[in-house]
């Protein structure tokens, strides 16, 4: 895949091999969909960015720059996908933190996925993936840089019939997709997993919480998720997916579904392009 890259704003494809996001993960990462030059999330990217660094100990980034630089690598691209990157940068071997950090940024740009349209028209499908999220609260919501629990859930199926999968955590509740959150019409409620003690709080579930106040956040049981009269999922790349069927269970694309994916449309973004 082509990609247009910036290392700490200067045009390269490398990073030194003493840096904490490699030795560590010590990092953090999002992914920002953009169409021509506006990132209808940018300011909900940069909230969850710069809420993670405080998190972390890390020096928040200038998220200006961070424009600047998203500006630079996707210069003529009518649809991309920017990655910002940050780590802690270089440091002394050992856990412990640098005391004056000087942290790596990585801007890069991609052309977006091609998600088929009928999956958006009829709904993906999904399969319970049998790994299980580990709870560590303390990194509950962020997206750092460490994703081999998704890396792993993904490398259990190859039919490429089914589209995601859906991670539970050890106490079998059900967190999100392997790449996307999860909603549930369950007894006429809409809900979404609690994401406290793991999980990534996205920047799109960020936007359907604000769009449906009345959403409640919940622990949500696999039998509660199967018995759901409607299913979607929704991720800053790809936006709203709805969900055809999980494993022999499957579901109708529903009222909400279909609302919200109005709703990304009149963001700006189109489901041609991946959401």
């Amino acid at each position: 895949m082509t990609a247009r890259m910036l290392v700490n704003g200067v045009a390269a494809e490398q990073v030194s091999a003493m840096d904490r996001g490699l030795a560590y993960g010590d990092g953090l990462f999002e992914s920002i969909r953009l169409v021509g030059t506006v990132a209808p999330l940018w300011s909900r990217h940069m909230h969850r960015l710069a809420a993670s660094c405080e998190r972390l100990r890390m020096p928040a980034p200038d998220t200006t720059q961070l424009w600047r630089e998203a500006q630079e690598v996707t210069r003529d691209m009518p649809h991309s996908v920017v990655r910002i990157t940050l780590t802690r940068g270089i440091g002394e071997r050992g856990y412990a933190l640098p005391v004056a950090p000087r942290p790596t940024r990585v801007v890069v740009a991609f052309a977006p996925p091609q998600t088929p349209r009928q999956i958006y028209a009829q709904g993906a499908r999904m399969r319970v993936c049998d790994i299980r999220l580990a709870e560590q609260p303390l990194l509950a919501g962020m997206k750092h840089l460490n994703r081999l629990e998704q890396v792993l859930a993904r490398a259990e199926w190859s039919d490429p019939v089914i589209a995601e999968g859906v991670l539970c955590d050890s106490h079998d509740r059900v967190i999100s997709a392997t790449m996307a959150n999860l909603f549930a019409v369950v007894d006429g409620e809409l809900l979404t997993p609690a994401l406290d003690r793991c999980g990534v709080a996205g920047v799109a579930r960020a936007e359907v919480l604000a769009t449906y106040p009345q959403i409640q956040v919940d622990e949500l049981t696999l039998d509660a998720l199967l018995g759901a009269s409607e299913v979607f999922l929704s991720s800053s790349v790809r936006g709203i997916l709805p969900v055809r069927s999980l494993g022999e269970r499957d579901y109708p694309v529903g009222e909400i579904t279909r609302q919200l994916q109005q709703h990304w449309r009149n963001l700006g973004f189109t489901m041609e392009q991946g959401g």
